[in-house]
């Protein structure tokens, strides 16, 4: 999965893609990368980070999608398009505008609508923990046991979406590093990351250039390309099904000689 972010504010690669032109002509070059799915998103969620209002993130998302589909119509296998948004009004454009997956953070929590809305669309969801808003999530996370704690959470959730319509089998889960999270946390996640296997579901890991690898070696955002790749092989040898990053070909890469020197 591929990030386009078309935001003028987020923690990496904020207004770089704030044009419709610019961010098909990044989308093109993520799907060449080897991008199986463009997660596109108009809010960021970074901690911090202030709402967006919904008209705002739908003019700078659906003209995005929708020019993707035109570019990509003659392709011969089109890439699938995610929306990353917590609004229900958002993804129902989005999803209407080309868009395949919606992309969550609250977990259909944001908006009481939204597991109905979800439902309605019928199109796969991604789930993912957050403890808090992005407002103030890092204020003061705080968890008895973090893997144990999100997993009763994601396996609550998933039972409360499932009683509003939405289908299991459309279901990914994601763990959200880093939303939320102490470090410790964080690496505890990743170093337990086959229990979130255990629930039954696919598997979303967004460690890209965050900032837990930056408090393990004091780099910047930009210069993480090193740790999101560590952390996308960790992920992958325990059972990811999808991984979500901001640089497409390194990972591909990586992960085909991983899978290679695996598979002898």
């Amino acid at each position: 999965m591929g990030i386009l972010n078309v935001t003028p504010d987020s923690f990496s690669d904020g207004g770089q893609y704030e044009t419709a032109e610019l961010a098909v002509k990044q989308a093109l070059r993520l799907i060449e990368d080897g991008a199986d799915i463009i997660d596109i998103g108009g809010e960021s969620t970074r901690p911090g980070a202030e709402e967006v209002e919904t008209k705002d993130e739908v003019l700078r998302t659906v003209p995005v999608i929708k020019a993707i589909r035109e570019a990509t119509k003659d392709f011969d296998e089109e890439p699938l398009i995610s929306i990353d948004t917590r609004k229900p009004d958002v993804a129902e454009a989005a999803i209407l505008a080309g868009a395949d997956i919606w992309n969550d953070v609250s977990a259909l929590g944001f908006d009481p609508r939204s597991p109905e809305v979800a439902a309605d669309l019928g199109c796969p969801v991604i789930l993912m923990h957050a403890q808090g808003t992005p407002e103030n999530m890092q204020d003061d996370p705080n968890y008895t046991d973090p893997v144990a704690d999100i997993l009763m959470w994601l396996s609550r959730r998933i039972d409360e979406v499932c009683a509003a319509g939405v289908e299991r089998a459309s279901i990914t889960i994601d763990p959200g590093i880093g939303f939320g999270k102490r470090q410790a946390d964080n690496l505890s996640i990743l170093h337990h990351l086959e229990r979130f296997k255990a629930l039954g579901f696919p598997l979303l890991m967004g460690a890209s250039r965050k900032s837990f690898i930056g408090r393990i070696d004091g780099s910047n955002a930009d210069d993480r390309l090193g740790g999101s790749i560590a952390a996308a092989l960790w992920s992958a040898q325990a059972g990811a099904d999808i991984l979500r990053v901001h640089d497409v070909a390194e990972t591909v890469q990586a992960v085909r000689v991983w899978e290679a020197m695996t598979n002898g």
